[in-house]
């Protein structure tokens, strides 16, 4: 798609609705270049009812697609109508991944498909892709379909990590599709749904896994350059080994903003619950969440789902996860490269997961960094304060903002801290904002009994004036998405 494409108007995208568009739809499936050994053609599930629940206008304004109608949206993110000069066909992603550090072959694109790809009001390459919109080659055993809960639930994860400076998906739309699901884990039969995320690529550490598996070389070295084209990162430092070569820029890419997002998990209390490699999107922009968590207090062992009989994924363990994830993707990698520089770049991550949680803790803290050694320490004294209060984090970030609130060593560590902007009067509230599981479950229960949408929309904006609050997080020096 010629850099052009972005000054050709598509008029039935534009002026439908009221939301500003922030970016003139410029589709780019560069995803072709690839698809031929990527990916699966698949069409898409016929339902028997298109009901829309949730659109986002301000992540559809981004990409230029805020302007559909209703009817149109429906078309396009339920039916999965084309859009515009972009796919002709949905396409179902081939990969592997280690499931609980156990290898599994036998995974893909089971219940979703990438179906377009355009270019955001900076430029960057995004993906629309599903979850729920039917079977695939890849399913298996599996229906295809996601619960209506499920989707709910991705609503309030996206948007609260949103608020809170995690790099994630975007949930873009939502559509009730009038099957009844039959699931072990939740009352049925219950409602369905698909749901269309919006994020910076699918492409995962478990594709790079495949072609290892499957010794394609050349097909590793082309997803290689596909990757540093779309996804750049700042360059390696200048003593690392190898440097120039394309398959250690990529790996120290992703050491960095895994390392990053690893950081970010903690500082938010979160838990996201399956942190596998088929989970990892080599952008280092978390998505796929299911049975995700919020802490209801400082714990370490907090597991998100009832089926990590170990721990694996628990709160303490994720930068740990996210780590060895990286060590498989240098593995896969090894068909490109020699082992020492991409060591070196996995070796980096301690380091870099550090200096992230200084300056994010900070960030959420609202105080100015004084310096990572400084920075640990005060990170220190606040777990050891949540600990011993068991306080909510939430409330706990809430109470102290800008150094207010505090007792004993953690005053006298905030005193030497200056205060970020707390001019927002989100800050004046009587509580803050949260995601524990109890409201969680409360705002399905109305959905689901009496079809009563107003919580979660009120939800919704109070997150988004959480995050207008809070302001964008900082990023790693170099990045500029």
């Amino acid at each position: 798609m010629s850099a052009l494409a972005g000054t050709l108007a598509y008029p039935h995208y534009r002026g439908m609705t009221d939301e500003p568009q922030a970016a003139i739809y410029t589709p780019d499936p560069a995803i072709n270049t690839l698809a031929d050994w990527l990916a699966a053609p698949v069409e898409g599930a016929d339902f028997p009812k298109t009901l829309l629940r949730f659109r986002n206008d301000s992540a559809a304004a981004s990409i230029g697609l805020a302007g559909l109608n209703d009817e149109a949206w429906c078309q396009h993110m339920g039916r999965f109508a084309p859009l515009e000069e972009n796919l002709p066909q949905p396409l179902a992603l081939k990969y592997h991944g280690h499931q609980f550090r156990v290898y599994n072959p036998e995974i893909g694109d089971g219940r979703g498909f990438l179906f377009a790809q355009m270019r955001d009001e900076h430029g960057r390459l995004m993906d629309l892709g599903t979850k729920g919109s039917g079977t695939t080659p890849f399913s298996r055993l599996g229906d295809g379909r996601l619960t209506l809960k499920g989707a709910v639930r991705e609503i309030l994860a996206t948007e609260m990590l949103e608020a809170l400076g995690v790099n994630t998906s975007k949930t873009l739309s939502v559509i009730e599709t009038g099957e009844k699901l039959m699931r072990e884990d939740e009352p049925s039969p219950t409602r369905s749904a698909v749901m269309v995320r919006l994020s910076h690529s699918h492409i995962r550490i478990g594709t790079f896994q495949r072609l290892l598996a499957h010794e394609e070389t050349d097909q590793m070295a082309a997803l290689v350059q596909y990757c540093l084209t779309h996804f750049p990162g700042p360059p390696p430092p200048g003593d690392a080994p190898g440097r120039d070569e394309p398959a250690v820029k990529l790996m120290h890419n992703l050491v960095e903003r895994m390392a990053d997002l690893a950081a970010s998990y903690m500082v938010a209390g979160f838990v996201h619950g399956v942190l596998n490699t088929d989970n990892m999107n080599v952008t280092g922009e978390s998505f796929d969440y299911g049975p995700w968590r919020w802490l209801p207090t400082w714990d370490p062992s907090f597991t998100a789902a009832y089926f990590d009989h170990g721990g694996l994924y628990s709160f303490g363990r994720q930068p740990e996860a996210l780590h060895w994830n990286c060590g498989q993707f240098a593995v896969a990698l090894r068909l490109l490269a020699e082992t020492e520089p991409l060591v070196f770049a996995l070796e980096r991550f301690g380091t870099l997961y550090m200096q992230a949680i200084a300056r994010r803790w900070c960030w959420r803290l609202g105080v100015e960094p004084r310096g990572v050694e400084y920075d640990s320490a005060l990170v220190s004294l606040c777990e050891k304060a949540m600990r011993e209060s068991r306080v909510q984090p939430d409330a706990f970030f809430f109470k102290h903002r800008g150094g207010r609130g505090a007792e004993g060593e953690l005053a006298e560590a905030l005193a030497d801290y200056t205060a970020s902007d707390m001019s927002h009067d989100y800050w004046q509230d009587t509580v803050p904002q949260s995601m524990v599981v109890d409201e969680v479950e409360s705002i399905w229960s109305a959905i689901d009994e009496s079809d009563d949408w107003q919580p979660l929309n009120d939800k919704v904006a109070a997150l988004r004036r959480m995050g207008a609050a809070h302001g964008p997080a900082p990023k790693p020096a170099g990045h500029a998405d």
